[in-house]
């Protein structure tokens, strides 16, 4: 198990927080650095509750406390249920981090080729999802609160990963609401932000076939991240508290990249022209 609680001065003690997507990867990784921070946690899963009670039980023993809530974030219905039972167990809400990735291998096509059904999932489980939840949770969080969105910046920024059309895409558009959404709750001091995470162990991408993983990381390793290596959802569990304390309240509507350099590498030139 990753050290969460390096550095765990409970500086976000006496919170509450709802993570969508949090039995694992990356969602458990901003659960538990929460969770050793003094957060309490809403655990959102959305079928394996075995998961979701591995990542509880290291939330009680990091000193914190949470509960289970079971929901389809691409359903509105359950959205709505999620956040009456979080209102219910935590009466308010300081973080809300929306992270829930939905089934991506299988609306995973290039722009030609994809699906209205393809996209239409991923519109459910990303834009709108984010749209619901943000309008459903905006009664519930507490001023000062925080709102955060995990993205990708390749697949919002750039074009060249084509199967990841639906998801960049969305990725994109949950960025723009991002924005939208800082001007709105702005007069309330409610910061919205999104962090897209580079390559992180420990998450969507060991679901895809080893030599596409083996290939991302001996990429990783030769230089395109400078720190040559991947990222952990401790990693970026650690950008999402960051942004939770009471200094960072100034910090809205941004787009914060977490990944380790990877971003300020240039394709376009080799790498023994960049590296050190």
């Amino acid at each position: 198990m990753e050290d969460f609680s390096n550095n765990d001065s409970k500086y976000l003690n006496g919170k509450f927080a709802l993570v969508t997507g949090a039995s694992r990867g990356i969602g458990r990784g901003i659960a538990l650095k929460l969770a050793a921070k003094g957060v309490k946690v809403a655990v959102n899963y959305l079928k394996d509750e075995a998961a979701a009670n591995d990542t509880l039980s290291k939330i009680k023993a990091l000193g914190s406390d949470g509960f289970l809530v079971q929901a389809d974030v691409s359903k509105p219905a359950d959205i709505e249920r999620m956040i009456g039972t979080v209102r219910e167990k935590f009466g308010v809400l300081d973080i809300f981090v929306s992270n829930a990735l939905g089934d991506l291998l299988g609306f995973m096509s290039p722009p030609l080729q994809v699906s209205l059904a393809q996209f239409d999932e991923a519109f459910h489980v990303q834009s709108r999802a984010f749209l619901v939840g943000v309008q459903n949770v905006s009664s519930l969080l507490k001023d000062g609160g925080r709102i955060i969105i995990i993205s990708y910046w390749p697949g919002s920024q750039c074009g060249g990963f084509l199967s990841y059309f639906s998801m960049g895409t969305n990725k994109a558009a949950q960025e723009a609401m991002s924005r939208y959404f800082a001007v709105a709750f702005a007069p309330r001091g409610i910061t919205v932000n999104t962090i897209c995470a580079g390559i992180t162990d420990d998450s969507i991408v060991n679901s895809l076939p080893k030599e596409a993983q083996d290939a991302m990381l001996d990429c990783l390793k030769q230089g395109w991240n400078p720190m040559k290596k991947a990222g952990t959802p401790a990693d970026i569990g650690g950008a999402v508290a960051a942004l939770c304390i009471d200094d960072a309240g100034w910090i809205t509507g941004q787009t914060i990249v977490a990944d380790g350099g990877a971003k300020l590498m240039n394709s376009e030139v080799p790498l023994f022209f960049q590296l050190p």
